[in-house]
Order: C-alpha cells, then sequence, then structure tokens
C-alpha cells in the first residue's frame, strides 16, 4: 500500500487547504485513515481519523472546529480540509492507513504513511 499526500503549500493566515492523500496498491475500504503533522522541533501530532466505512471520525483538540477529513473510497482517496489556518499550524502533514478497526489515535497504530506534504501558512 502507498500513499502520496498533496495539496500542501503556502497560505495566508486565515485562509483555507485541503489536503488529499491518494492510495495506491490496495483498496482503503477496508481501512481506518487519518492525519498527523509535524511542526519544526516538535513531536508528531495526530490531527484526525476516520473508520473505514467513514461512519465515525475524532479530531485532536488542535483542529476540532477547524478541520474535515472526508474520504472517497471510489476513488482511493483521503481528504483533510483545513480552514482558518494559522502560521503556527505550519508542518509537514503525514496521512496514513491502518487496518485496525475503530479510530487508531497514535502513530504506532497506522501501518502506512504517506511522505509528508509541507503546509506553510504566513502572518
Amino acid at each position: 500500500v502507498q500513499l502520496q499526500a498533496s495539496g500542501g503549500g503556502l497560505v495566508q493566515g486565515g485562509g483555507s487547504l485541503r489536503l488529499s492523500c491518494a492510495v495506491s496498491g490496495r483498496t482503503i475500504n477496508n481501512y481506518a485513515v487519518g492525519w498527523f503533522r509535524r511542526a519544526p522541533g516538535k513531536e508528531r501530532e495526530f490531527l484526525a481519523s476516520m473508520t473505514w466505512n467513514g461512519d465515525r471520525t475524532y479530531y485532536g483538540d488542535s483542529v476540532l472546529g477547524r478541520s474535515t477529513i472526508s474520504r472517497d473510497n471510489a476513488k482511493n482517496t483521503v481528504y483533510l480540509q483545513m480552514n482558518s489556518l494559522k502560521p503556527e499550524v505550519t508542518a509537514v502533514y503525514y496521512c496514513a492507513a491502518t487496518f485496525y478497526t475503530g479510530l487508531p489515535l497514535r502513530a504506532y497504530e497506522y501501518h502506512y504513511w504517506g511522505q509528508g506534504t509541507l503546509v506553510t501558512v504566513s502572518s
């Protein structure tokens, strides 16, 4: 299973971005998916996760109310819509997938990772 994150870039504070994660090698229908980020000098941070069929989601406190995770199993793609962006969320954003059931929140629970996409928010 390969994951390819995209959609990052430079955005002005207050703006929005939608990150995409294209999955290849296997259908993602049976995988829970998640998004993480790592800011310079900081630990990897959980952002959001979604069950394999999209019936449940969970968000980290830092993005709750400002981001939405979604998936299109027909396109084998996962998304993270981010709004009201602030400079402090500048980081490399990673998508991940796991065949664990439920809503994994920890990085070690994910089996497959994308290479990351850089999001830079200017002030």
